[in-house]
């Protein structure tokens, strides 16, 4: 415990770069670099004997998939298909990176407000992109407000209003996830293992809820890009 503040975890796979002596980029790029490794060796092994009839990894991927795919529909249309493959992956990526800083010697890339705000500025500017294709300089109404004679105050409140949303979604996963962290040092501080073990439950639960938040804001501002504006 370093100046009697909260004592430092020791995490793996930094640990592993300063024992091989090589430099490593900041620790959440590592565990992001780690978390989309994992995605891709388990979609690799959940694909490479398909069956008719699902058992396995096949089976949970598939379950979570569709899923997600039959929400996304469900909402946003048949449109909605166009950004499953960008929905998916992202809600894949948060969860896991959330559900990774549970284990113990590992740490999540979600508790760094920078892994956040690039996601979060990755999807401003993709669902922003899909306005722009979809109805090109026409996209510029959906800034304006249901009435020409509102376009000059509803402008400059829907500029102020999107450039929120990123700051929005970065903030609320960056501070569920750091918050927990905290919790869970706290806790195995005072009480190791019985005081943590009855809270993984629940963070657990909450770290799925996160990533299931940030997935459908992003959808909802999708489905914004996609319909005619009013």
């Amino acid at each position: 415990m370093a100046g009697g503040g909260l004592p430092e975890p020791i995490l793996f796979v930094e640990e592993a770069f300063k024992a091989a002596g090589w430099h490593h980029p900041p620790g959440h790029v590592v565990y992001a670099w780690t978390v989309m490794a994992l995605l891709i060796v388990l979609g690799i092994v959940a694909t490479r004997k398909i069956q008719m009839v699902p058992t396995g990894l096949q089976n949970i991927f598939e379950t979570v998939i569709g899923g997600l795919e039959d929400f996304i529909v469900l909402n946003m249309g048949e449109d909605g298909r166009k950004v499953v493959s960008f929905l998916v992956p992202l809600f894949l990526f948060i969860v896991t990176s959330n559900l990774i800083g549970l284990i113990p010697g590992m740490d999540s890339p979600t508790n760094n407000v920078n892994t956040n705000a690039a996601m979060a500025i990755t999807v401003v500017c993709y669902y922003n992109f899909w306005g722009l294709r979809i109805w090109g300089p026409k996209y510029i109404k959906h800034f304006m407000g249901p009435f020409w004679w509102l376009a000059p105050l509803m402008f400059p409140i829907e500029i102020v209003s999107h450039l929120a949303r990123p700051l929005s979604l970065t903030l609320r996963l960056f501070g569920n996830v750091k918050g927990e962290e905290i919790v869970l040092i706290l806790l195995f501080s005072l009480a190791p293992v019985v005081g943590t073990f009855p809270m993984y439950f629940l963070f657990s639960l909450a770290d799925v809820i996160q990533a299931f938040v940030f997935f459908m804001l992003t959808m909802i501002y999708l489905k914004g890009s996609f319909e005619h504006a009013h």
